[in-house]
């Protein structure tokens, strides 16, 4: 059974001044008419019923949640009420999936990312599905096919093929890398066996709940103590204890001392759009490369990112 757990904590602070911590990126209609986490769960219906799509959030944007997602049901909105990382606020969601969806697969997704090939997406997810189904023990991660060299990415360097499914290879993981310079990242492009990192993957939520038990042993015991409290007191369990976990990533917690990764090379078109020049590849230009959204006017300007939704400008 596959659920999605959607990340939905981030404060979008490269998108500034659009973006702001009471407003974030997540929130915001940066290359539609919908706002990024709309478009994120959108594109996941028709694999995945809203019973078993899950948002993970900071305390302070439940209410922006829950306007933005109308549809999805308010228990399967999971609250962290401080930011103490990746690592933690997965394995507390898996732990309360769990108990409503034993030995699902889990797919945890970013809230922010623009895909093009939403149907090529879809049937990516559901090989890794069915690959994971296959083998239990496995994690499986999404790499981006490499179309420039990026400074902005971690990248994800594979082996050998392990499985093909739907037409889709599954890879072998090597090994994870870090954001590269640019001389790097042309060597990582030339040499064809890396792809870009999307923070995408799916793996059962017994198999988490495991490897934070094997390796995150406090964080795990807190964590389970949370989410073994009855109804009426998990909440002050949740406010007392969470803040107790270990701050860490889930990749530095987990992912590079597990086994059994690999990876599915993706073409269906990713972006994070991580910043406002990134906006530059999906809006379109006027005759003077502005891009302007808004009651806008230009005199002798050039190459200007333009957003005004409250009043008119001139440049």
């Amino acid at each position: 059974m596959l659920c999605a757990l959607i990340m939905a904590g981030g404060k979008g602070t490269r998108f500034w001044p659009l973006s702001t911590e009471e407003n974030p990126k997540q929130f915001l209609n940066l290359v539609g008419n919908e706002s990024m986490i709309q478009m994120t769960v959108n594109r996941l219906k028709s694999i995945i019923p809203m019973e078993r799509i899950f948002v993970v959030t900071d305390q302070k944007y439940e209410k922006l949640v829950n306007e933005h997602l109308t549809e999805l049901p308010s228990e399967n909105i999971i609250i962290e009420p401080v930011g103490m990382n990746t690592a933690p606020c997965i394995t507390l969601s898996a732990m309360l999936i769990e108990k409503k969806f034993p030995n699902a697969t889990l797919a945890v997704l970013p809230s922010d990312h623009l895909i093009e090939n939403e149907a090529l997406f879809q049937t990516t997810l559901q090989a890794a599905d069915l690959y994971v189904e296959m083998n239990q023990q496995a994690i499986v991660t999404l790499g981006m096919e490499v179309t420039r060299p990026e400074v902005g990415y971690g990248y994800i360097k594979y082996e050998n093929e392990l499985n093909s499914i739907y037409d889709l290879s599954i890879r072998k993981v090597d090994k994870f890398v870090e954001k590269p310079d640019m001389q790097t990242a042309q060597q990582y492009m030339d040499e064809g066996c890396y792809l870009w990192n999307g923070g995408m993957f799916i793996w059962k939520t017994q198999n988490i709940i495991s490897l934070t038990k094997q390796h995150l042993s406090s964080t795990y015991k807190l964590l389970a103590e949370i989410a073994n409290s009855s109804s009426s007191e998990f909440k002050e369990k949740l406010y007392e204890l969470y803040p107790q976990v270990e701050s860490i990533s889930v990749d530095y917690g987990i992912m590079e001392r597990a086994e059994q990764i690999c990876v599915i090379p993706s073409s269906f078109g990713w972006d994070d759009i991580g910043s406002w020049l990134s906006l530059e590849r999906y809006r379109e230009t006027d005759e003077h490369d502005n891009i302007l959204d808004g009651e806008i006017k230009t005199l002798n300007s050039k190459g200007n990112i333009i957003v005004s939704k409250t009043k008119p400008m001139v440049l």
